[in-house]
């Protein structure tokens, strides 16, 4: 894939545009504008820079293009509020995350979460970045990055999500800059229109964020040269996909890939575009033999109405009955999302060479993605079929990934979370849940929510993770050796190294992560509760 790195040479042509200029520092100089933050009473040593734009909004005839670079400009906006999340659609359907855990939500402002309907905070106007940074950092600090990729199943999810705010984590350490960056979801970004070129849009939306980051992170203290491409979930496959699509030129120093890689059981290409042509019928643009005037008339359809069919038909069928209309996600195209990573890295084509990655999963990822157990909440779901599915879903992933990983001698770390605290898992039976340890890496297990409930032991875990995690970012290829985690490899002792966090009472340990991916190599019982 050819880099859009337009950024980084556009510096060269706008003179002045480095750095921070303002007497408070809340005022910084970009090469695509200039931006001034705020800062947040209750975090009051994190300067915040809540929505600045990585690339030309996809509105109109943009619809369903790759993300297009920004010109060089020297406007001044102020960023004081956090970018809509892309377009996305609220199912009625009851789940754990509309239901019990909604700081997990993209903030809705009085919307139901179980709505029905179009998300009314999100827009396609979405392609957008939030930046957190020590109140003193200077464009000489050279800080760590992070540039974090939400989750959400490719269906949902943005930056303004309470629990993946950093300002928490940015305040304790003063060491480290973190940005959030939304990308485009559901039929929005991954469309597989037949009149299209390319199709796996969200993918390259992280990558332009990636780029934006990368050119411009000096100006707010941060060193280009140290920036961790981090995602969550469904953000994790986006940034291990990109990483791959884009290997010989990766930017990234290192890759966090928290519950979710590029391994993930992905389908085949909807070669006769059957799902959009569906989707377009539907809406008035019925043109079965003319691509290129269904997608133009597509373009003129709300993206409001386009939304609701598809979030409504999912809505009223049940799983089995959804075809012709499947879900709209990543697919293979063998430029962006490829049909199969171990392959390539059996060919000497896997991941960038050179750049460390820490992958990890939780105990219990399942039990916040199984089934809703709506007639019987208390007890939950039924855990062998949790167990089941979390080996298969997820241990599976972090296993094989970690095995490609080492067939190219590439650098990389396992952890698995286990804790189980009141104050983030509202229903005890969730465990440490597929996301569960988000709130403590960013320190909103603190500041949302049950407060009250937080225990000095769960206050020691969530520092461990968030000191650890900036090990990380500092020095991705040793500076957890250093804090004595090894890295996952095939000789000594701890051979297959991996920590585990908050179990039995201890903060962090040295296991085997044979522990967890025997379940999944060799079909041994897995223990959600270790």
């Amino acid at each position: 894939m050819r880099p859009l790195r337009w950024l980084f040479f556009a510096s060269l042509l706008v003179p002045g545009f480095a750095g921070s200029n303002s007497s408070d520092g809340l005022t910084v100089r970009t090469i695509t504008g200039v931006y001034t933050g705020l800062i947040d009473p209750e975090f009051p040593d994190v300067r915040q820079f809540r929505g600045i734009p990585y690339a030309e909004p996809p509105l109109g005839d943009r619809r369903w293009l790759p993300p297009e670079p920004l010109r060089p400009s020297r406007r001044h906006s102020y960023a004081h509020r956090f970018p809509p999340p892309c377009p996305q659609y609220l199912s009625r359907n009851l789940t754990v995350w509309n239901s019990n855990i909604t700081n997990f939500y993209i903030r809705l402002y009085g919307q139901d979460s179980t709505a029905g309907a179009m998300a009314q905070t999100s827009s396609e106007d979405c392609l957008y970045v939030a930046i957190w940074t020590p109140l003193n950092a200077t464009a000489d600090s050279n800080l760590p990055v992070a540039l974090f990729i939400p989750g959400g199943s490719f269906n949902k999810g943005g930056v303004d999500v309470p629990y993946q705010q950093p300002a928490p984590w940015v305040q304790r350490t003063q060491r480290h800059i973190f940005v959030s960056a939304g990308y485009r979801v559901n039929i929005a970004g991954f469309p597989w229109a037949a009149g299209l070129e390319t199709q796996n849009l969200g993918i390259l939306d992280a990558r332009a964020a990636l780029e934006w980051v990368y050119a411009n992170i000096a100006s707010f203290g941060g060193d280009p040269r140290r920036i961790t491409f981090w995602g969550h979930s469904a953000g994790g496959v986006a940034v291990d996909m990109a990483a791959h699509a884009f290997r010989d030129d990766p930017l990234a120093a290192g890759l966090f890939l928290q519950s979710g890689t590029a391994m993930v059981n992905v389908s085949y290409p909807d070669n006769t575009h059957t799902n959009f042509t569906f989707v377009a019928r539907n809406l008035g643009c019925d043109f079965p033999s003319n691509p290129t005037a269904e997608l133009d008339c597509m373009r003129r359809v709300p993206m409001a109405l386009i939304q609701n069919f598809v979030g409504a038909y999912k809505d009223n069928k049940t799983a089995s009955d959804l075809a012709p209309l499947t879900q709209f996600q990543p697919l293979p195209d063998n430029r962006i999302v490829f049909f199969n990573y171990t392959d390539r890295a059996l060919r000497g084509l896997g991941p960038p060479a050179g750049v460390p990655a820490l992958v990890s999963t939780t105990a219990n990822e399942q039990a916040s993605l199984t089934k809703y157990p709506l007639n019987n909440v208390t007890a939950g779901p039924y855990q062998a079929r949790v167990d089941n599915e979390t080996v298969e879903v997820f241990v599976c992933l972090a296993s094989n990934t970690t095995r490609a990983r080492f067939l190219t001698n590439e650098t990389t770390y396992r952890f698995q979370y286990a804790g189980n605290f009141s104050s983030v898992t509202p229903l005890p039976w969730m465990g440490a849940y597929h996301a569960s340890d988000v709130p403590l890496v960013f320190g909103t297990h603190a500041t949302l929510g049950q407060i009250e409930k937080v225990t000095a032991f769960e206050r020691d875990v969530a520092h461990r993770m968030q000191d650890y995690v900036l090990a990380f970012m500092e020095d991705p290829e040793s500076g957890l050796s250093r804090k004595g985690w090894l890295p996952w490899g095939e000789t000594g002792v701890h051979h297959h190294a991996m920590l585990r966090f908050g179990s039995g009472g201890v903060v962090a340990r040295n296991v085997s992560a044979d522990e967890i991916d025997d379940a999944c190599i060799l079909g041994r019982e897995y223990n959600s509760s270790p």
